[in-house]
């Protein structure tokens, strides 16, 4: 009995590296999993299986919104027609254009013409206007968060919803499960009673928890009338305020508000996670799908909505990052509040920065999470060494997510620069095609940078040999951060 429980141990193991070896894209993360089967067996096989099962591959999620092949061939028809129309009528500065395709083919999101885009600085400038767009909804609405707060903001924002839902306006409202799991019963109630339709993304249950957990819809995403839209990194709580004097550090963040036909495209991720999660799926509603409407009169910018996660085929934002860096010419100006680049990110860093191109990475001072900063540092001696400037920001914790490229590409989006960000969560971010947004852009950074103190590459070297260990372990721990 002994020896027969010795086989099935050996074989076991031999199986789960098997699957490891053939389920894992990344040889350090296959090797990583591995080592771990082989000294902490059973807690290696079941750490694997909750959060190492490469999902992008296996395709868990659906999202086959559509299920008329005939309507679903029509609409990419539609869509691939509308890019070459904006391409034709060169919209875009040639030094993108490897962009722009990569854009289109791998992530399917063709070009959007025609948009007026409001930079929105922080929730006390987003909340105000979001509330005004909302006011003025005459069909649907759709809202999806990360999280969504039961308190000011949150309630603000749900006596709307229940008031247009009242008027006959459509309205969804989606929340992911983790990230909202202080969302009470009683909340959803209020919304359903007035006549909301809900639905929790990947809903937590005791059976899957560590599996779920680990998978997280991480956009913020709001569409009214299939014209207006917002995007971005601010989620809706008190906490992304500065005007109620509750918070006890200032909240730096970033979202934009897009009126125009690159609404469209936030409307299809919106219905394919909303089929993917609700009992009540969107299957009629073919006006949604068919083809992006410009606004009529409505002359702006030149926009492409680009979203990933494990239900994509490709890490598609993690690429677009590197494809945005490797077209950049003059600078490249990066905030994010977790830097964790890995290594294809950090070499298109260093080979811009080789090439004398001006980049500047803004970071927050003090991380909400000891382990991800920890992690992040490591990325900091490199990086100067080579001439990139890294900001800590001082005046409170930054949170937004941007990118601008030269004077006339920017990234604004819910995706962090880390692992979760690019393998595991669910992520929607608008690259902007535009001189004066990259200009707003680009002044409301600097007028960051002045809030921040730039790290001083010979200071930091001199950091003790246990930080720079400790730094260089959780590092290695980065892609389960």
């Amino acid at each position: 009995m002994h020896l027969f429980l010795q086989i099935a141990y050996g074989l076991l193991i031999f199986l789960v590296i098997l699957r490891i070896l053939y389920d894992t894209r990344d040889a350090t993360k296959a090797l990583a999993y591995i080592l771990l089967v082989i000294f902490l067996p059973l807690l290696g096989i079941f750490f694997y299986f909750s959060f190492g099962v490469n999902y992008r591959k296996r395709k868990i999620y659906s999202k086959k919104i559509i299920k008329d092949v005939k309507l679903r061939e029509k609409i990419e028809t539609n869509l691939k027609k509308y890019h070459q129309d904006v391409i034709d009528e060169k919209l875009v500065a040639n030094q993108h254009t490897n962009l722009v395709n990569f854009v289109a083919q791998a992530g399917r999101n063709p070009l959007a013409a025609n948009n007026q885009i409001d930079l929105l600085e922080n929730g006390e400038e987003k909340f105000p206007v979001l509330l005004e767009a909302l006011e003025k909804a005459q069909k649907h609405i759709h809202l999806q968060y990360y999280i969504f707060a039961d308190d000011i903001t949150g309630n603000q924002i749900a006596d709307v919803l229940v008031r247009k839902a009242q008027e006959g306006v459509e309205v969804r409202f989606m929340y992911d499960d983790f990230g909202s799991h202080a969302l009470g019963r009683k909340f959803i109630r209020k919304l359903e009673a007035g006549g909301v339709e809900t639905a929790p993304f990947y809903k937590i249950i005791w059976y899957a928890f560590a599996n779920r957990l680990n998978y997280r819809n991480h956009r913020k995403i709001v569409i009214i009338d299939g014209v207006t839209s917002f995007v971005g990194g601010i989620n809706v709580s008190d906490r992304y305020r500065n005007d109620l004097s509750l918070n006890q550090i200032f909240w730096r963040d970033t979202h934009l508000k897009i009126h125009g036909s690159a609404s469209f495209f936030l409307q299809y991720i919106f219905i394919s996670d909303w089929n993917f999660c609700s009992k009540a799926p969107i299957t009629e509603h073919q006006n949604y799908l068919l083809r992006p409407e410009a606004v009529p009169q409505l002359k702006g910018d030149v926009v492409q909505v680009v979203a990933s996660g494990p239900d994509s085929d490709l890490p598609v934002i993690y690429y677009t990052l590197i494809e945005a860096i490797n077209s950049a010419k003059k600078s490249i100006y990066i905030t994010s509040p977790y830097f964790i680049p890995g290594n294809s990110l950090m070499d298109a860093l260093i080979i811009a920065a080789n090439k004398n191109i001006d980049i500047k990475i803004l970071v927050p001072g003090k991380s909400d999470s000891v382990m991800v900063n920890l992690a992040a540092q490591s990325y900091y001696t490199e990086l100067s060494h080579y001439g990139v400037e890294i900001y800590r920001y001082e005046r409170g914790f930054v949170h937004a997510k941007t990118l601008c490229i030269d004077d006339d590409l920017v990234m604004v989006g819910s995706a962090n620069m880390d692992y979760r960000s690019f393998d595991l969560n669910f992520e929607a971010n608008a690259i902007v095609y535009s001189q004066k947004m990259n200009s707003d852009l680009s002044a409301l950074f600097f007028k960051d940078i002045k809030s921040s103190e730039m790290i001083d590459p010979e200071l930091y070297l001199k950091r003790s040999k246990a930080q720079q260990l400790l730094e260089k372990i959780f590092r290695l721990l980065s892609p389960f951060l």
